[in-house]
């Protein structure tokens, strides 16, 4: 178990070393930030002074070693519009993000796994003709149109949520539900395929033949043993969500989280900002998927033989 989980440690840091480095490139290809902070009616001696203020007058490699040497004072440099350490800035959004996808994860769970498992239950019957509707209704639908139509109808119609921040437990209600719809939707397809595949096999037979009831056997040895495959959708689906799979959610409700500082900082090229925030979430991502593995080769000992 010990190799297992150090060939993912290993093979993390390679990873996190490739992004650090293409995310520093990929941001000098994409414009150059004097254009966008300052605009184009300068001139050049003005702009000779602002490339020198903010660092870009050196040579490409010159500014990535100091890139790279950002790291070990904890700021990661400043803003170029704020002109403040931007692990201050991130450190400012990071609530208001990591409450909303705590949010929606505990809901895509909470309603996926009952759901998933009535499906695979009552297959033959209406509920999980139901089920699957409303699994395939929630692929259909993107979370952007979603978040429109809760706007619509809760916002403006029916004037009961409100829209802009995340100052009380209400502001939660619609974006939570327009991230978490298609989440719930491939959770519960997840969940009843893998509870399909466990409802025959020769150990439930044995548990129904040893006199148990059918609930303790569906929620003891049936949904134990799927979760192995759940387990690792659920590691997916929040890597998705890490992944910035919040920005369009939180565009749409002006939620002051990452998602909403990464669209700005993009728009405005400020380096140090979207350097920070795209590596951030490729560290979280990667940790997640290394976390992810790590639980699977406990819960299923292939693994680990396999990783060996």
């Amino acid at each position: 178990m010990a190799e297992f989980v150090l060939s993912r440690l290993i093979r993390m840091t390679i990873t996190i070393f490739v992004i650090v480095t293409a995310v520093f490139f990929a941001t000098r290809l994409s414009g150059n930030a004097i254009d966008f902070i300052i605009g184009e009616g300068i001139t050049q001696e003005d702009r000779r002074i602002l490339t020198v203020y903010y660092g870009l007058d050196a040579s490409v490699w010159e500014q990535y070693w100091r890139y790279l040497g950002s790291f070990l004072d904890g700021q990661f440099g400043l803003s170029f519009h704020e002109r403040r350490p931007v692990s201050a800035i991130f450190a400012e959004r990071l609530g208001p993000t990591a409450r909303l996808l705590a949010c929606s994860i505990l809901f895509t769970v909470a309603v996926s796994l009952p759901l998933g498992i009535l499906g695979a239950v009552y297959r033959k019957s209406w509920i999980g003709s139901a089920v699957m509707a409303f699994a395939f209704l929630g692929y259909a639908i993107p979370n952007f149109v979603l978040a429109t139509l809760l706007i619509l109808v809760f916002a403006y119609t029916l004037n009961l949520l409100p829209v802009v921040g995340d100052a009380t437990p209400w502001h939660f209600v619609m974006p939570t539900l327009a991230l978490s719809l298609y989440l719930v939707a491939g959770l519960t397809r997840f969940t009843r395929n893998a509870m399909l595949d466990v409802l025959n096999q020769d150990y439930m037979r044995t548990a129904r033949a040893k006199g148990l009831p059918e609930r303790r056997v569906i929620l003891k040895h049936g949904a134990k043993n799927a979760s192995i495959t759940v387990l690792s959708v659920i590691g997916l689906q929040v890597a998705g969500l890490a992944a910035a799979g919040n920005v369009v959610v939180e565009s749409v409700f002006s939620w002051p989280g990452v998602g909403d500082l990464l669209v700005r900082a993009a728009i405005l090229r400020d380096y140090p900002v979207l350097q920070f925030g795209v590596l951030a979430v490729s560290i979280a991502v990667i940790l997640v998927n290394t976390t992810v593995d790590i639980a699977y080769a406990y819960a299923d000992p292939r693994m680990r033989l396999r990783g060996r």
